[in-house]
């Protein structure tokens, strides 16, 4: 890969100023290359998951079943109870908003646009019609600058470069992954957002009317303490975070896998975003030698402790790339 690396200062234990800039191609595309000239046979491993629809309408239900049950609970119950419980289940759904962007539980897009719609519902904040938009764009245009809204900006990068600030960061970084795009390359809504604005509002309206502010209250938590300081957020960092300059998309094969749709898979899956979480590990298992030789992770509590408390990572850690440098991925 060629690439510019960071300033010396990172040597001596201190946060560079700026990202690392590669002046190659993504590596997912020549790698999907190669893979498929030795290993057709991967390609029966494209399409949806057929199981996708009933493993979403079984978290929806239930997410929506514990909001309607802790109607009358403290508060401090309802925070315990989303943290240890509805946070799980908020970020997988989350991650399947993720496979349906891919359109990976239909063959139909407009059918996976709808699921997706009905995933948002315990989220309680529409973001699954506009997720895709800028999603595909990551995959298309990976750490492209200005294009691929997955890297943080310049404004949080020059901000958060101590602890204190990181741990803010981490806290927040839902809030920062949902609203950076929003400011800094802004899509005119459609019909589409309006369907998801229209059908997450008069959910959560509904849950305030019939149930109250605790049962509503309990969604939006699941939603917040799920991508903030917590296990399963720690795939927002692992999975591009620039922790070996010679690496830009980390997998973590760890057990919580199981509950995000396989997501952890991320080399896998970039080389390969037409493969459903579900049979992700097959990649693995058919051509080992690609993906034995990368750096991976085993937990992602530790990625987040390794991202706050190493003084030489933080939001620069991310590896961008001119336009010019970037050809198309033509695998959407």
């Amino acid at each position: 890969m060629g690439y510019e690396g960071k300033e010396n200062g990172e040597k001596e234990g201190v946060m560079a100023a700026d990202f690392f800039w590669s002046y190659t191609d993504e590596p997912h595309a020549s790698r999907r290359r190669q893979i498929l000239s030795q290993y057709p046979q991967i390609r029966h491993l494209f399409g949806p998951d057929p199981l996708a629809f009933l493993k979403i309408a079984a978290v929806v239900l239930l997410q929506l079943w514990t909001g309607t049950f802790l109607y009358d609970a403290s508060w401090l119950k309802i925070l315990i109870v989303a943290y240890f419980f509805g946070s799980f289940l908020n970020h997988n759904l989350f991650l399947a908003i993720h496979e349906l962007s891919h359109n990976l539980a239909f063959s139909t897009p407009v059918y996976n646009r709808w699921l997706g719609i009905f995933a948002n519902l315990p989220i309680g904040v529409p973001m699954s019609v506009t997720f895709q938009k800028y999603h595909l764009e990551h995959h298309r245009y990976q750490g492209v600058d200005g294009v691929d809204m997955d890297i943080p900006s310049l404004t949080e990068a020059h901000l958060v470069t101590n602890i204190v600030s990181k741990s803010i960061w981490v806290l927040l970084q839902l809030f920062f992954y949902a609203l950076r795009p929003l400011f800094l390359k802004p899509k005119p809504p459609g019909l589409w957002e309006f369907i998801n604005f229209t059908i997450q509002i008069a959910l959560d309206a509904a849950m305030v009317y019939f149930y109250g502010w605790k049962s509503f209250g309990y969604l939006i938590l699941s939603t917040f303490v799920g991508g903030g300081m917590h296990p399963m957020a720690g795939h927002f960092i692992s999975e591009h975070y620039v922790f070996n300059p010679e690496q830009e998309t980390y997998s973590y094969y760890g057990p919580l896998n199981m509950m995000t749709w396989s997501v952890g898979y991320h080399n896998e899956h970039h080389d390969f975003p037409r493969i459903p979480g579900s049979k992700l590990h097959k990649v693995k298992e058919i051509a080992p030698e690609y993906y034995n030789s990368l750096d991976s992770y085993r937990s992602w509590s530790q990625v987040v402790y390794m991202y706050v408390m190493d003084r030489t990572v933080g939001p620069f850690s991310r590896m961008k790339r001119n336009l010019s440098t970037k050809s198309i991925n033509k695998a959407e």
